[in-house]
């Protein structure tokens, strides 16, 4: 994309024109910020002057409306940036900046229509030399709604699965439920016991979704706490193979590799559970063969340490697509395989780099899925 500009008569740009506040402060304190360049916005700004011609319309402003600077710059506003609002009326009509109230000063954020029906975000910041006098800028901002269209639809599918995973389980201990208090004399002891395992059962499913929907909740808002203890990752990582051992899995599948010594870890045990438990479920159900776990000392992914812990986690199926590799840690990413909500890897990573640390995932050496994810030492703050 070309990007035009436009010179006064002194030589300056006109994205730049004197006096006009920095982007970043529409309010007009050009002196706290007067290199800042409007191209290195991240949003659309476009400035009119006193007699409503675009003086400024930055690189975002271009991204965003497909129009070209040098075709915008001296144009009228409402010509430059013709907006409408969702009900088709034109929002500089009815605005009317320059002409409006004298003591209105801004616009607050709202969805507005380009030409062709793409919907941005904008809001308008009215400059007066001073209060209830004549307007001297129009700053207008300018934001692509299409991030926030990708987090609503984000928040919908986790409410429809949500929906169906609770569905399933509520349906079955209403069901059950119902049906032992009103034929309850009529069921032998071991029916009734075997109804009421798969209401506990069911119970337990419920339980596990709604943490792993609060777990997500926290991820999503940086609020996961990490609490922050000693943890021998040997133990934990044996204390699981000695669960699916006592489950009916043969202790010949799994191979647990240590290589000493290893750093000393502080982590949040509980959180490294529920990691290790995620990775070691998904070889057991998802992979084939031996499950392997080798535990090394490797460089730490924070910046200042010299060491980490280094978990990887590997089977010999039949691994994970190359064209999946980069969706293994998204919302409801299930593989090949249907079963469960598809959260977890995407908890997983969210408490692995909540401790600071990195994963990844990749083949095998023996062709199966290897996840790996790397922790810092990350002593506590009192100890350090």
């Amino acid at each position: 994309m070309s990007v035009g500009t436009s010179s006064t008569p002194g030589g300056r740009d006109a994205r730049h024109p004197p006096g006009a506040a920095p982007p970043g402060d529409p309010a007009g304190a050009a002196a706290s910020a007067p290199d800042t360049d409007p191209d290195d916005l991240p949003d659309g700004l476009v400035v009119a002057d006193e007699h409503g011609r675009v003086v400024r319309f930055n690189a975002a402003a271009e991204r965003i409306t497909a129009t070209r600077a040098a075709d915008a710059l001296g144009q009228p506003l409402e010509k430059a940036l013709p907006l409408e609002d969702l009900e088709g009326r034109r929002w500089w009509q009815l605005t009317d900046p320059y002409g409006g109230l004298a003591i209105r000063v801004r616009q607050p954020e709202r969805n507005l229509l380009l030409p062709g029906g793409r919907e941005v975000l904008v809001t308008a910041r009215y400059v007066r030399a001073r209060p209830t006098g004549p307007v001297r800028r129009v700053v207008v901002s300018l934001r692509d709604t299409e991030a926030r269209r990708r987090t609503e639809r984000s928040h919908a599918e986790l409410i429809a699965t949500v929906a169906h995973e609770l569905r399933s389980p509520l349906t079955s201990v209403k069901g059950f439920t119902a049906t032992l208090l009103a034929k309850w004399h009529r069921f032998t002891d071991d029916q009734k016991r075997l109804m009421l395992e798969t209401v506990d059962a069911d119970a337990d499913r419920v339980t596990r979704l709604i943490a792993e929907l609060l777990d997500i909740s926290r991820i999503d808002s940086g609020r996961l706490e990490v609490r922050r203890q000693p943890v021998d990752m040997g133990a934990a990582v044996g204390r699981h193979i000695q669960a699916y051992v006592a489950a009916g899995q043969p202790a010949d599948r799994f191979l647990l590799r240590i290589e000493q010594p290893l750093p000393a870890l502080w982590a949040d045990p509980d959180k490294i559970d529920q990691v290790l438990s995620n990775l070691i479920e998904n070889a057991v159900r998802h992979g084939e063969g031996t499950v392997t776990i080798d535990i090394t000392p490797a460089a730490s992914p924070r910046e200042g340490e010299d060491t980490g812990t280094s978990v990887t986690v590997s089977d010999e199926g039949a691994g994970i697509p190359e064209e999946s590799m980069n969706r293994v840690f998204t919302r409801f990413w299930r593989g090949s395989k249907r079963g469960g909500t598809g959260l977890g890897l995407y908890i997983v990573k969210g408490i692995v780099e909540a401790h600071g640390g990195v994963i990844t995932v990749g083949r095998a050496p023996g062709g199966g899925a290897e996840f790996r994810f790397t922790l810092p030492v990350a002593a506590p703050a009192y100890l350090t």
